[in-house]
């Protein structure tokens, strides 16, 4: 499942970057109530995602196979999913170019050359994951590399993201910084801030570095801070859309942002943690609430309603996404199982 769109429910094939978010959700929901039908199905979906592990051609092995056999992995032990991790990363890890030092994302093409997208951030974990299970030194500094040359490339001096920076593969310095899926090259686009916040926080928690806490720190404020954050803290699909507020908000965002300040609240050990967990709090609250919370047996299955994929080319505006209810339900078990340690 990636949608639900004018009543007929869209699916997708292995290789498609959303493969893993249903299975993931499945293992998230096994995680909350271990029962063996959702184990069976879990294991089921996580299975038909298994090709994806010898594909080179995609940057998106991350999510492809980290939500879905990570997760997996972490609540199984099944040494066969440690494999399919291992292979995967082998098959992401000949993506990246040490001159540039990041993977990349797409290929060459149109005008650009090696484009690096701030998704590509999300695909870091499982690299990081396998290093320590397997002691690959090499996937350390190819992702160290990959978050250093983002940090320095990808952001404004107001501390929002580019979407895509193209990468000159004779200087390695880049010759483009454009969108794709936001509303303008200048323009901050609100689900690859969240992709931001998320992938620093991540790297933090799995180097201990202090400049990518810092980072997270940073997209934090410009995502807390921005005037257009509306008051349910929903964004809009994009902070500089022209027709805010007549403007598609993205749950989807709001999921990834709020798992994220979750997970840095617990990490940063300055005064700004309660505020980022504050804000994820609330964002919870407003997805949890009939605006964006479906009814049972409505969306086509689907958690979420009102996320936005691609709106400049009108492509999934307004409708559920699998990977917002996967971020929707992380976020759920993260703030649980912080209330519970309470």
């Amino acid at each position: 499942p990636r949608t639900y769109e004018n009543n007929e429910l869209k699916t997708v094939g292995y290789k498609s970057w959303v493969s893993g978010f249903f299975p993931g959700v499945l293992w998230y929901l096994y995680e909350n109530d271990p029962t063996e039908e959702l184990k069976r199905y879990a294991e089921l979906y996580t299975s038909r995602v298994e090709p994806a592990k010898n594909m080179t051609s995609t940057h998106d092995l991350g999510f492809m196979l980290y939500c879905s056999f990570g997760n997996g992995y972490r609540l199984t032990h099944d040494s066969t999913y440690l494999e399919v991790l291992k292979t995967g990363s082998k098959s992401l890890a000949t993506r990246f170019n040490s001159k540039i030092g990041a993977i990349n994302s797409w290929g060459a093409r149109g005008k650009w050359q090696y484009p690096v997208i701030i998704d590509n951030m999300m695909n870091l974990e499982m690299l990081s994951f396998v290093a320590k299970k397997t002691g690959k030194e090499s996937y350390m500094d190819m992702i160290n590399a990959h978050a250093q040359t983002t940090l320095k490339q990808h952001f404004r001096p107001d501390n929002s993201c580019y979407h895509v920076v193209s990468y000159d593969t004779i200087t390695g310095l880049p010759h483009a910084k454009n969108t794709h899926q936001g509303y303008a090259d200048e323009s901050a686009w609100s689900r690859g801030q969240a992709w931001a916040l998320y992938g620093y926080t991540m790297m933090y928690r799995e180097t201990g570095k202090p400049e990518y806490l810092e980072q997270a720190r940073k997209v934090a404020r410009f995502i807390k801070n921005h005037p257009n954050l509306p008051s349910d803290k929903v964004p809009y699909w994009d902070f500089d859309a022209p027709d805010i507020p007549n403007t598609p908000r993205d749950a989807s965002a709001a999921a990834v942002m709020a798992s994220a300040l979750i997970e840095l609240s617990q990490l940063d050990k300055s005064e700004e943690a309660s505020a980022w967990f504050d804000l994820a709090e609330a964002q919870i609250r407003s997805l949890s609430s009939p605006d964006y919370l479906a009814e049972f047996g409505t969306n086509g299955g689907f958690i979420l309603k009102h996320s936005v994929g691609n709106l400049n080319k009108n492509s999934e505006v307004d409708v559920p996404l699998s990977y917002a209810d996967y971020y929707y339900v992380e976020a759920l078990l993260r703030l649980k199982k912080i209330q519970n340690e309470k």
